[in-house]
């Protein structure tokens, strides 16, 4: 049964560090590629990276870029975001989803999702 469960997230303030996970189960990451996207009140859902089978990456999202940084640990089968620098606006629910093949920044794409973690900056 494949399952993706997010963790990690909760309330920091501006500034402020979290460094989310995604734990894979019933697939592994040396067949799979996986994305993080984030979803805030009333907005559509947002690619903010993705990290592939190959341990390539790519940075959907300028707005966080040169913060944020994908990172995997096969070993444990577990993807994590790393976010420095938070920001009020960076506040949304961040899921992790799970496709075969490679990268896309399009939700549709993407077979699994985890329930989400919420982050919230706020001072």
């Amino acid at each position: 049964q494949v399952q993706l469960v997010e963790s990690g997230g909760g309330l920091v303030q501006p500034g402020g560090s979290l460094r989310l996970s995604c734990a894979a189960s019933g697939f592994t990451l040396d067949y799979y590629a996986v994305g993080w996207f984030r979803q805030a009140p009333g907005k559509e859902r947002e690619a903010i990276s993705c990290i592939d089978s190959s341990d390539g990456s790519i940075d959907y999202s300028d707005s966080v870029k040169g913060r944020f940084t994908i990172s995997k640990d096969n070993a444990k089968n577990t993807v994590y975001l790393q976010m420095d620098g938070l920001k009020t606006e960076d506040t949304a629910v961040y899921y992790c989803g799970g496709k075969g093949s490679f990268c896309s920044p399009r939700p549709g794409r993407y077979s699994y999702w985890g329930q989400g973690t919420q982050v919230t900056v706020s001072s």
